[in-house]
């Protein structure tokens, strides 16, 4: 079955093949004879376009009709989840601007081809977007250069009460109608569309003819990240109860791969329902357990001691002075002042991390003030160096993630690339990020994507791809070694296909290299059955064989399988489950990654 590819319920987008041609000159010959007629007037900031109102107060609903039956956004639910008239969110690494507008009054504008004012140099456009018919609403659209040169996009837009909560950016627990207020979720959509890399943008057309089904709220151009590569990551898994911490200082544990002379810090407020406060932040080289090597150095955040990120969004520390050694354990330590009780978080660290007792300790060398130990990374999301060559992504589930490794020795098949690269001169040092989540899969969500859940298995690698790949800092290449978890619960071999051809393509467009691993054998754990094995033999044969949809294939499988029983891995290799490597098998992994195909 083919129905994943470019099909799938999040909001996916391309370019055509105009926009991705190889030589931007021959691009922008062709774009330059085929230019279009302008479409109505001279570009417009997006503002001056609105023409719907879709918030409301929530005790004057009538004021705003979103979808043409009279429903609305609530205003209420808005200000809970700290979306602000006028405030700027950091979603996917975009700064959007939640309209400057009052409840009641036009707040975005229905897609029908209008032409928008936009400048800036970056790799992608983002738009904050919400579907209204029922379907996914969507169109194609223009992006004009200031070179004269353009491109051709398609933008969709998941329907604000019907789609998936897994892709959204905030979710509100109500809809606003003029009988009352209903309790259902209410979901708003951050896009991103690919740029041609270097070219600055001069204004955008949005898509034509979409009825007034497809709305947008916000656009903006994601600015490329030159400068820095990103040494560690964490995706979020879940988002579960925790503590609750209230007053209290949490001190992660956080290896790097490369190093630099300068750090920033990420915090992502993924799947949160409510804003979150970080009211300071440190970062210092460990020690022994929670104690600094010297005394942690003061983040910043626009100036400030600290930040709150709103629900869904990211939060940056501004760029530091401050030398991160390759292969080392930094502490990353920040104060929460209030009451938290559930946060997004990656739950198989596979490494022992600190919160204190009471009170703001995050300039403490010490770790007396750390009594509590946690094996989690709740919030941080994120650590980039300056400089650099950029970053290979590790797209995988809890072989990647490092699932039965020695707790706390940094022994994952990534951490051990990441020492090779190091170690080494015929390619550059790149930067390492291990986007493994234990349990995940390609086609289906584990985690539901938004409420409190003991799922930790994450949204599949469709729907995350675009925040745990296309939006990490300086991405050159992108491995992806999944599907071992679809097979086990039932998935067909053809929908897998489907799903790993669908990230390729959408890799490609993104300009990224694309590297695909074969799904390891687990023939003796209770769900590797013998038709779950003939449906990873399928993958693997299309894998081994598929045609140029990937750049490269690395062959896990064989690296991993006993001779003997080719269904089973190695006995020397088994962590003992018959599923996960241990330490040995996993260095075997990355041993055997021939370090040439990580260059784009």
């Amino acid at each position: 079955m083919r129905r994943h590819l470019w099909g799938s319920a999040a909001a996916l987008v391309t370019l055509v093949a105009a926009l991705a041609a190889p030589a931007p000159a021959a691009a922008a010959t062709a774009a330059t004879a085929t230019r279009p007629p302008a479409h109505g007037p001279n570009p417009a900031p997006l503002d001056r376009l609105f023409d719907n109102r879709a918030v409301s107060d929530d005790d004057r609903p009538g004021d705003a009709d979103f979808d043409g039956s009279g429903a609305s956004l609530s205003a209420g639910d808005l200000a809970a989840a700290g979306w602000t008239p006028g405030r700027s969110l950091t979603v996917e690494g975009a700064r959007l601007t939640w309209p400057r507008r009052a409840p009641g009054e036009p707040d975005n504008v229905h897609a029908d081809g209008q032409s928008v004012r936009l400048r800036g140099r970056g790799d992608a456009l983002a738009f904050l977007v919400a579907g209204t018919g029922g379907t996914p609403a969507g169109g194609e659209g223009t992006v004009r250069y200031r070179d004269g040169s353009r491109g051709t996009y398609r933008l969709t837009a998941p329907d604000w009460r019907l789609g998936t909560l897994a892709t959204k950016a905030v979710a509100l627990p109500h809809v606003n109608t003029p009988d009352g207020q209903l309790a259902e979720r209410a979901k708003l959509y951050a896009v991103t569309v690919p740029l041609v890399r270097g070219r600055e943008v001069e204004s955008v057309v949005l898509p034509r003819d979409t009825g007034p089904d497809l709305h947008v709220f916000a656009l903006a151009v994601r600015t490329a990240t030159t400068g820095w590569t990103g040494t560690w990551a964490a995706p979020t898994a879940t988002y579960a109860t925790v503590g609750p911490w209230t007053d209290r200082t949490l001190r992660l544990v956080a290896h790097t791969s490369v190093g630099g002379s300068r750090v920033r810090i990420r915090f992502d407020n993924t799947f949160a329902s409510a804003p979150v406060r970080i009211g300071s932040a440190t970062v210092a080289v460990q020690g022994a357990g929670a104690a600094a090597r010297n005394t942690p150095v003061r983040l910043t955040f626009g100036g400030a001691s600290g930040a709150e990120a709103p629900a869904g969004a990211q939060v940056f520390s501004d760029p530091l002075a401050f030398t991160v050694e390759p292969d080392s354990n930094l502490l990353v330590s920040f104060h929460l002042p209030g009451t938290v009780t559930a946060a997004p978080l990656h739950r198989e660290a596979v490494q022992v991390s600190y919160v204190s007792g009471p009170g703001d300790h995050t300039a403490d060398a010490g770790g007396d003030a750390y009594p509590s130990t946690l094996t989690t990374w709740p919030l941080l999301a994120g650590i980039d160096v300056s400089g650099g060559p950029g970053s290979v992504v590790l797209l995988g589930d809890s072989i990647t993630d490092g699932a039965r490794s020695t707790q706390s020795a940094n022994r994952r098949w990534p951490n051990v690339l990441a020492t090779r690269l190091l170690n080494q001169r015929e390619v550059p040092r790149y930067g390492v990020l291990n986007q493994g989540i234990s349990a995940n899969r390609v086609v289906a969500d584990r985690y539901p994507g938004d409420g409190v859940s003991t799922d930790s298995g994450g949204v599949s690698a469709l729907h995350r791809l675009d925040r745990d790949v296309f939006a990490q800092p300086s991405a050159r290449t992108v491995v992806v070694f999944q599907g071992v978890n679809d097979v086990r619960w039932g998935t067909s071999a053809d929908d897998v296909i489907a799903g790993l051809r669908e990230i390729a393509a959408r890799a490609h467009a993104r300009g990224l290299r694309v590297l695909s691993a074969t799904i390891a054998p687990c023939a003796g754990e209770s769900l590797c059955t013998p038709d779950a094995d003939a449906r990873r033999t399928a993958i693997n044969a299309y894998l081994r064989d598929s045609g140029g949809d990937f750049d490269a294939v690395l062959d896990f499988d064989r690296v991993l399988r006993d001779p003997a029983q080719p269904s089973r891995i190695l006995p020397a290799f088994d962590s003992g489950d018959h599923l996960h490597p241990g330490d040995t098998g996993l260095a075997a992994l990355a041993d055997s990654v021939d370090l040439r195909l990580l260059r784009p």
